[in-house]
């Protein structure tokens, strides 16, 4: 069994004095890393001393450690190298490439060389479709690789070199990356990275730039607001617009001249003529003037994703809008939409009728049907005349 290093069980305290005292339980991924870092792999000892350190047992590390495939578990290669065999990488030779590599090493995948020097595996995706196909080797990339430069790296490799990454830092053992991974900076000179992007990620942005593509009035150096700043800008907005919306007219209790220079009818039919201007200003919103009937919504934060979704999938009929995204309000044979609250009326009787199960009976179980399906089997073995094992016997046969 592994005694882990003193220099290991600091950094495992120093990992979980990241977290919130009742939160250590997140510290678990950096630990599994660490002690990848010092056994090359996830081993039953890790996994205890991990489930040691944060209180757990070793099932619930072991359920995480078996989840992730970036946790191994059994020894490994000093260098873990990966190709790309999904859709992308696999039309360009990806499965050529891996074809050729377990050929010259002598492994096929999640194997070791028996120098233990390389472990090599085919991955599903390795993120980086337009440079396919790619390898990995510890995560870094090669990129646009063929099967001859991907036995070139592994030939340099395992003579003690280590090839320079086509993007990314100069090469580490599997050991010194799960240190990173754990949450560690790299001390190796050089092991900063300093190159910038590929040409083919950066395609999108060249020709943007040379067909004057851009966000309307997106500005780089804009600052991210706070949930706070945004209330209250929010809030001044809507103040605003508030301010700027037109008086209603009231009605006039004095005659109102016609077209032919007469007084308009006075009484009640007079008042509402004259009153129905001022109806259509009290009734105007902001929105009628971009067109929209979207009724207004709380902020998302108010509610949770799962109310938000069930109110958009399934609005209810009283307040939902015909034409609001997402939403459809139901109606019947006749083309009429329920009365609001039916919905909940129809859950609740639904609710009603259906009790909740017991501890002892799975729901909708009742003990008169059970009862009646006793008497029914009895009676019917009284009037065949079977005994109970001839009972048996015909109930095996059906």
């Amino acid at each position: 069994m592994t005694v882990f290093t003193d220099e290991t069980r600091e950094r495992a305290r120093e990992i979980i004095a990241r977290y919130p005292a009742d939160r250590s339980r997140s510290a678990l991924l950096p630990l599994l890393h660490l002690v990848q870092a010092e056994e090359g792999y996830v081993s039953p000892a890790g996994v205890t001393f991990c489930a040691e350190v944060l209180g757990l047992n070793k099932a619930q590390v072991g359920a995480v450690a078996t989840f992730y495939t970036m946790y191994k578990r059994k020894p490994t290669g000093d260098f873990l190298v990966s190709v790309c065999t999904n859709t992308m990488c696999n039309v360009l030779g990806g499965q050529e490439v891996y074809d050729t590599l377990s050929e010259h090493l002598g492994v096929g995948h999640d194997e070791t060389t028996a120098d233990g020097t390389i472990t090599l595996e085919h991955a599903e995706c390795l993120a980086a479709c337009d440079y396919g196909p790619v390898m990995t080797v510890n995560y870094d990339f090669f990129d646009g690789v063929d099967a001859s430069t991907a036995v070139g790296v592994v030939d340099e490799l395992r003579s003690g070199g280590r090839p320079m990454p086509t993007r990314g830092a100069r090469l580490c053992t599997l050991k010194e990356m799960a240190v990173q991974l754990a949450g560690f900076a790299d001390e190796r000179d050089g092991a900063v990275a300093d190159g910038g992007p590929g040409e083919p990620t950066l395609r999108g942005l060249r020709l943007a730039q040379q067909h004057g593509v851009s966000v309307p009035g997106f500005d780089p150096n804009t600052p991210i607001r706070s949930k706070a700043e945004a209330d209250k800008a929010a809030a001044e907005a809507k103040a605003k617009a508030e301010a700027a919306r037109p008086a209603p007219v009231e009605a006039s209790a004095a005659p109102v001249k016609g077209g032919d220079g007469a007084s308009a009818p006075t009484g009640a039919a007079g008042v509402a003529e004259t009153a129905k201007p001022a109806t259509t200003t009290e009734t105007a919103k902001p929105a009628d003037a971009s067109g929209s009937t979207t009724r207004d919504v709380k902020a998302p934060d108010d509610k949770s994703p799962q109310v938000r979704t069930a109110e958009t999938r399934q609005p209810d009929a009283g307040t939902a809008v015909p034409d609001a995204p997402g939403t459809k309000v139901p109606t019947d044979r006749t083309g009429t939409a329920p009365e609001a609250g039916d919905a909940r009326a129809a859950e609740a009787a639904g609710v009603a009728a259906n009790a909740p199960a017991g501890d002892g009976k799975p729901a909708g179980d009742e003990a008169g049907a059970q009862e009646r399906n006793l008497t029914e089997a009895k009676a019917g073995t009284d009037a065949d005349g079977a005994g109970p094992a001839d009972a048996n016997e015909t109930g095996a046969q059906k």
